[in-house]
């Protein structure tokens, strides 16, 4: 693989090693659409480990054995990509990035977000938009992008808005994150003007340690993509700005109450659908609007039906991903038994007892978030939610078995 940057253009090309279709790191399968893209609203003097680590996030899935950068990088992150992928990578020759100070936040405007920017009330936003790519036609028209910034812009908070049609490089499934750290490739290019040493993701119990959505649904102590000792965070700290994930160790349950009781509540938006509110016809719509009504402990408030087709997800024979929260919302919504989630009642034996560890915090998560910024999150957690008793955390770590 070779990388140019030019301004905030990315060109890639692929040796013969390379392949069009590739795997994520959660081994998702991908098929390449186009070898460039852009990123902007960036400067053009960050630091080469920084450029190298951004583009790395975009072409990590089709290189199988080298990548050649357009400029020099340092020694520790090309040891960081040898480790991690058994990658060669160079030129080597810049001295080591040193991390900053602050903490940023990657924020989508979704609930798991809104509450990872709770606990770091002074955090800048870095904000990440997509827009439509100068060669390849948009697929997705009905993803409201401008909608999600514009509500970023109202919180008030400092705030970079990152533009980039990178997702357009994906041909399938659809566009996307070629990894989910792509997300990052604006704020780590910010790194420096920012004075950044971490960024923080929204991601929460369920994808760092339940295994969740398209990862393996059972305890993932070694999950690689976001485990401070998996190879991601090994490069991303190689590069000076470490990975935080400040609600790791807390359910959607427990996000989605922070959230919808921050001051941030009024931009919560986890739709990417809907112009002036979900859509609610979306499985992702159905999925959180479960959670909200089980901690608000309401009747579910759906439009949909066991026979649309965005339900059909959450209505199989398990194990699938979200599959926790499922049972938390079973066990807590009144009703339910009346609703599209009556099918699935059969497969579970949910109770609040049984789900009562998903309202609380699993300490092994705070301990993984770096020195400068544990305390402050370790405080909000023991205020705000209360960590897990010793039976809980066997829940956690048994979870899947």
């Amino acid at each position: 693989m070779r990388v140019t940057w030019t301004g905030a253009d990315l060109t890639f090309r692929l040796d013969p090693d390379d392949e069009i279709t590739g795997k994520a790191s959660d081994e998702y399968p991908i098929k390449l659409a186009t070898n460039s893209c852009s990123v902007g609203g960036v400067p053009g003097d960050a630091h080469p480990d920084l450029f190298a680590l951004a583009a790395w996030t975009i072409v990590a899935p089709w290189t199988r054995r080298r990548v050649s950068f357009d400029r020099a990088i340092s020694a520790e992150l090309a040891e960081a990509l040898h480790v991690g992928w058994g990658i060669d990578a160079g030129p080597v020759g810049a001295e080591q990035r040193g991390p900053g100070d602050r903490l940023a936040i990657s924020y989508s405007g979704g609930a798991d977000s809104v509450a990872a920017a709770a606990i770091y009330a002074e955090a800048p936003f870095v904000h990440f938009q997509r827009v439509p790519h100068r060669r390849v036609p948009n697929r997705w028209p009905h993803y409201r992008s401008d909608v999600l910034a514009r509500l970023a812009e109202r919180t008030g908070r400092e705030l970079s808005v990152v533009t980039s049609d990178l997702e357009y490089t994906l041909a399938e499934p659809r566009p996307g994150y070629p990894e989910h750290h792509a997300v990052a490739a604006g704020a780590l290019l910010l790194a420096d003007q920012l004075d950044l040493g971490g960024v923080a993701f929204g991601y929460e119990l369920g994808s760092r340690w339940l295994g969740g959505d398209r990862y393996v649904l059972r305890y993932t102590p070694d999950n690689p993509m976001w485990a401070p000792h998996g190879r991601w965070g090994r490069l991303f700290a190689a590069a000076g700005v470490h990975i935080v994930l400040p609600v790791g160790g807390v359910s959607e349950a427990v996000t989605m109450r922070l959230a919808l009781n921050s001051d941030l509540r009024t931009y919560v938006r986890w739709c990417l659908r809907g112009t002036d509110g979900p859509c609610r016809a979306c499985g992702k719509c159905l999925y959180k609007e479960l959670i909200q009504a089980a901690i608000e402990r309401r009747p579910l408030d759906t439009p949909m039906t066991a026979r649309h087709r965005a339900a059909q997800s959450w209505l199989k024979k398990p194990p699938y991903g979200g599959q926790e929260m499922v049972e938390y919302g079973l066990a807590r919504v009144p009703g339910i038994e009346h609703t599209l989630f009556a099918e699935v009642l059969d497969y579970f034996d949910a109770t609040e007892e049984s789900s009562a560890w998903l309202d609380h915090c699993y300490p092994k998560a705070l301990d993984e978030i770096p020195a400068p910024w544990r305390a402050e999150a370790a405080a909000y957690m023991e205020a705000h939610v209360g960590l897990m008793t010793h039976d809980e955390v066997r829940r956690v770590e048994t979870w899947g078995t």
